[in-house]
């Protein structure tokens, strides 16, 4: 019998060419680190880097609680680095939401809006040596870093 209801997503982890830069004096700032302070939260947010996922087969993969999987996509959902993608159903029917990291990167800079033009033109004489996906490698590479780093 055909199931009427999809229980698969066929979402895809899309990033765009236009990272959003946070500076230190930026309001969105807090939120995000605190968003991805926690190792599970932290967990979840290299997950959906890699595919798309609901709740369910995030708490199974990472060993969580389904409870805590969605406090912590609460507050990854409302730092604005994930976002809901698609909806599929359980084997009982229950609609649920699948995730994916937020289309836009972010790149976190730690200086003020004072120094983001600085910023700015050293990242297209970067950009012009090296080229916009290896300066987006590098960016995200030094990020990971930063985040791992305890």
């Amino acid at each position: 019998m055909a199931r009427l209801l999809p229980t698969q997503t066929d979402a895809a982890v899309e990033r765009s060419d236009n990272p959003a830069i946070l500076s230190l004096d930026d309001d969105t700032t807090r939120e995000v680190i605190e968003a991805l302070s926690s190792e599970t939260a932290y967990e979840i947010f290299q997950l959906l880097n890699e595919t798309p996922a609901t709740p369910a087969r995030i708490a199974e993969q990472l060993g969580q609680s389904l409870q805590n999987v969605h406090y912590h996509l609460e507050n990854l959902e409302s730092a604005g680095v994930i976002e809901v993608t698609d909806t599929c159903y359980s084997e009982k029917g229950r609609e649920m939401s699948v995730y994916v990291v937020s289309e836009d990167p972010t790149l976190l800079f730690l200086g003020t809006e004072d120094d983001r033009p600085s910023l700015k033109r050293a990242f297209k004489s970067f950009a012009s040596l090296l080229g916009p996906p290896s300066v987006l490698l590098a960016i995200g590479e030094s990020v990971s870093q930063f985040l791992t780093a305890e």
